[in-house]
């Protein structure tokens, strides 16, 4: 018990310092004037080893962006990217930039005019690592994201959706980042209208290259 109780201060001891740290950055929202939106999350108890204090106002402040929002970035999370990618945006000129440092995006391994493969290349980065991480998390909720994930995963299999959601995830926290927007998760009945309206689009296409057209059923009312 004596050690468990040195361990909480020290703890506390670390938290003082990194609350200390966050306060010497600038602001890029004025939290009175633009206050935080309300928490995704139930309950105010604190998760895991997140600080004694109010970290998630500090990364707004701090950032212009409540990327808690997003389902799947916890606390935790945006606190570990915004340590490995910095608070300018500017370093990454696109969003594929992003994505292609982070490596998560489809490579392209072109030998004699054919793709060899197209896996993700391999890198050692905390970030990439986080929104990985998120995408697990994401894909347990019902969003978008979490309708995103379970329909990749019944195709191509548990690794290559996390991936592509963690892909997917990374380009929305880029978007945010840029243009310090907030995030609105539309649902999983707008993600699945959007994918039966890609699957129409493209079995009109597959009807008028073999001189075809689809005609929709016409229910009886009788």
């Amino acid at each position: 018990m004596a050690l468990y109780d040195a361990y909480q201060v020290q703890i506390t001891a670390c938290d003082y310092q990194i609350e200390q740290c966050f306060s010497n950055f600038d602001s890029q929202v004025d939290v009175e004037e633009s206050p935080l939106p309300k928490s995704k999350r139930r309950g105010t108890k604190p998760q895991g080893n997140q600080p004694d204090f109010d970290l998630r106002t500090h990364l707004y402040r701090i950032s212009g962006v409540d990327f808690t929002q997003i389902d799947g970035l916890g606390i935790l999370t945006v606190q570990t990217i915004l340590s490995e990618v910095g608070l300018d945006p500017s370093r990454f000129p696109t969003v594929k930039h992003f994505a292609s440092w982070l490596g998560l995006c489809p490579g392209s391994r072109i030998t004699g005019g054919k793709v060899k493969s197209s896996q993700t290349r391999p890198v050692v980065n905390r970030a990439a690592n986080a929104f990985r991480m998120a995408a697990q998390t994401a894909a347990k909720s019902h969003s978008a994201l979490g309708a995103f994930y379970r329909r990749l995963r019944s195709r191509l299999g548990a690794p290559k959706a996390i991936t592509a959601t963690a892909h997917k995830l990374a380009r929305i926290f880029y978007r945010l980042w840029t243009n310090l927007d907030s995030y609105a998760d539309p649902g999983i009945d707008a993600y699945e209208q959007q994918y039966r309206d890609r699957m129409l689009q493209n079995l009109k296409k597959k009807a008028q290259a073999f001189g075809l057209e689809l005609i929709p059923i016409s229910h009886s009312t009788e």
